[in-house]
């Protein structure tokens, strides 16, 4: 069991509306299929006097700012205080927490992203979940398929385990920081606390509290 990696050491689960979709897994992934289902349920439970409810099931709080040039597909909830920039398009299977930033040109899609996350540049997070006040540079992505389509495995040195999906982005625990132009291969877990270097390919488990410079060089912050 990668015991470094469940949904215990690596997210704080008070940060998200999503906490009830988390509760009875051991690992983040595990949420990924259940994710539209649980927006449906969840959007008819939030107050009418805080969230605006839209056409295709899209529930959007009256305190988030979305520009006019965005692109919402549902289902959809977008959380208090946070800001939709230009151009910003949200394929639907989203919810995005309180006080993010989901910016020019980024992509969202089958993700969770808990309070104050920013992808505010050019990003692309499909099948993915970012933990609180993660941030990822301008031009990083979550890359969700393997190239031979196969189903996504999530590797930590010797130890494997089978996810059974064929689409996995990342999942960035609270804190992560993503340096601009990574990619985050299917399968990659990044442990709290930790910074990933700029143009980095990322694939595999990365230790909390590390600073990632490249696949042969994990360095510990301690």
């Amino acid at each position: 069991m990668m015991k470094d990696f469940t949904i215990e050491k690596l997210l704080d689960l008070k940060e998200t509306m999503a906490a009830e979709l988390f509760e009875g897994k051991t690992y983040p992934w595990e949420v990924l299929p259940e994710i539209k289902d649980f927006i449906l349920k969840l959007g008819k439970t939030l107050d009418p006097d805080e969230y605006e409810y839209r056409e295709g099931d899209i529930w959007i709080a009256k305190s988030a700012k979305i520009a006019p040039t965005a692109c919402i597909n549902g289902p959809a909830i977008i959380g208090k205080d946070t800001e939709v920039r230009h151009c910003a398009f949200i394929r639907g299977n989203a919810i995005v927490g309180e006080d993010c930033v989901v910016g020019n040109s980024t992509e969202l899609k089958n993700v969770v992203l808990f309070n104050c996350v920013q992808v505010p540049h050019y990003n692309y997070a499909g099948d993915a979940v970012l933990g609180y006040k993660s941030h990822m540079g301008a031009g990083s992505i979550c890359s969700n398929v393997k190239s031979d389509k196969q189903l996504v495995v999530v590797k930590d040195g010797e130890e494997k385990i089978e996810t059974g999906l064929k689409k996995f982005g990342a999942m960035l625990g609270d804190h992560v920081e993503v340096g601009c132009g990574s990619v985050l291969n299917p399968g990659t877990v990044i442990g709290r606390n930790s910074n990933i270097y700029p143009l980095s390919p990322v694939r595999g488990c990365v230790p909390a509290d590390s600073i990632y410079k490249s696949r042969t060089e994990i360095v510990s912050k301690n």
